[in-house]
């Protein structure tokens, strides 16, 4: 135990020292770059009717436009389980975390009713995909979610697939226990500096406890225009400036389908939703938070969609599908 406490303060010291290197986005001129200004213009106006805080249209690494404030720091919400899997794919490069591990071979429980023997046999990979089959009371529900939980025990481990706040949350715990390290503070340094996040600290994240569960939600607070450079990042396969960032098989792996869903034509991947490939092409995948909060990308179109709101500015939020209605006409006006 003191191996790990004193590995996670060097870290921290390591992580503070470092810093991030600011890298601001550069703009390009969207006919020169080919787009429809007609559509464009058409999307902005829908995009304003939406009242997010800010959204930003970036092809090629290039800005093509950015309404609102994309520098406001926004929790995007359920957007920290996306965050969270880039930092699984470096872990389980680094052979730090084993995907086949069960909980019990890490000895991941929770508080009672404490988990069952069979609950006990979901692996790491099941907790990826939303797949565990354990549906324990869990931090940071919303009342949806809570609503639809199914009963403990209806499904073994791997066989069915149910957006579970539980699985994302132990995910978290199980971050933290076998790499050592805090989960901001690692995003800080394995993720926004090396891409250059021109807003994001540490300081933005924080744990959110519920009585019932020992694993806390760990909700982020990101700009738009460190959203839209996580999902370039995402795009590029994980590269950024001629470094591998995160292994480009673990962002294949995380952006495809494993699990049809009860949202239409969207699957599930390794905590990113996927999009219609018919609509979008191949490869299309989403980040997405409560809210509207969003990060699309849209690899035939070399497309990055970020969106943000703020519910002090917009408290009934925007919904998934008319960001996806969005999202849409972006790729409609794109060359």
């Amino acid at each position: 135990m003191r191996l790990i406490v004193f590995a996670a303060v060097s870290f921290v010291t390591a992580v503070l020292a470092a810093g991030v290197s600011a890298q601001p986005w550069q703009d390009t001129d969207s006919a020169s770059a080919g787009w429809s200004i007609d559509r464009l213009k058409a999307a902005q106006d829908y995009a304003t009717s939406l009242k997010p805080t800010a959204v930003m249209v970036v092809q090629d690494g290039k800005v093509i436009a950015s309404w609102g404030d994309a520098s406001r720091k926004v929790n995007v919400a359920s957007v920290r389980k996306s965050l969270l899997s880039a930092l699984y794919g470096i872990a389980v490069a680094e052979r730090r975390i084993d995907l086949g591990s069960t909980l019990a071979d890490l000895g991941i429980d929770d508080k009672r009713p404490a988990l069952t023997a069979s609950e006990k046999q979901a692996t790491v990979r099941d907790l990826l995909m939303a797949r565990s089959g354990i549906y324990h009371v869990a931090a940071y529900e919303t009342a949806d979610i809570r609503q639809k939980r199914p009963e403990r025990g209806s499904h073994a481990p791997s066989t069915f697939w149910s957006y579970n706040n539980w699985d994302f949350n132990a995910l978290g715990t199980i971050y933290r226990q076998q790499t050592g390290e805090d989960i901001f503070q690692s995003f800080a340094q394995r993720i926004a500096q090396p891409i250059g996040m021109q807003d994001f600290s540490a300081r933005d994240g924080k744990y959110v406890a519920e009585r019932h569960s020992s694993h806390p939600a760990y909700p982020f607070r990101l700009s738009a225009r460190d959203a839209a450079r996580f999902g370039q990042l995402f795009l590029d396969g994980g590269r950024w400036s001629g470094r591998q960032v995160i292994p480009s098989s673990w962002v294949k792996a995380s952006t495809t389908a494993y699990s049809s869903t009860d949202r239409g034509r969207m699957g599930y991947g390794y905590l990113w939703w996927t999009l219609n490939p018919d609509v979008f092409g191949p490869g299309a995948a989403l980040a997405s938070g409560y809210g509207g909060q969003a990060i699309a990308i849209v690899p035939s179109k070399h497309l990055v969609v970020a969106q943000t709101v703020d519910p002090t500015q917009n408290a009934k939020g925007v919904r998934t599908s008319h960001f996806i209605k969005l999202l849409q006409q972006l790729a409609a006006a794109a060359p």
